[in-house]
């Protein structure tokens, strides 16, 4: 996350409705699905067919997915004849993304530390 970004939550009182956006940015974050959804979207646009191979699940549970994170702002859909294709429209997600993987990586290192300490 920008310094920027986290110095501004932390030094100002949010609303209850900027509390409830945020929280909903985190609830659609936490299902696997969508997260490996944004994953297969890092390197550019795919289709619903080539998303739902990728994700080995169903295509009505990606499209579903799919729905949330459009919904969200998070991806952008656009329809090709049959054929609707998505990307990342909201690139923080990346940095988002990290930052969590980095804690939990460092949180999972220090754990491990403990056993190899004998």
């Amino acid at each position: 996350m920008p310094l920027f970004a986290y110095s501004y939550i932390m030094n100002k009182e949010l609303s209850q409705e900027a509390l409830e956006m945020i929280a909903g940015r985190f609830k659609t974050l936490s299902e696997p699905v969508r997260l490996k959804l944004i994953i297969l979207l890092r390197d550019g646009e795919r289709s619903v067919t080539e998303l739902t191979l990728s994700a080995k699940t169903s295509q009505p549970n990606v499209s579903k997915h799919l729905r949330a994170l459009v919904d969200a702002g998070i991806l952008r859909r656009e329809q090709r004849g049959n054929t609707a294709y998505f990307s990342i429209k909201d690139q923080s997600i990346f940095p988002l993304c990290e930052v969590v993987c980095d804690a939990l990586s460092e949180q999972l290192k220090t754990r491990a530390n403990i056993f190899a300490a004998v």
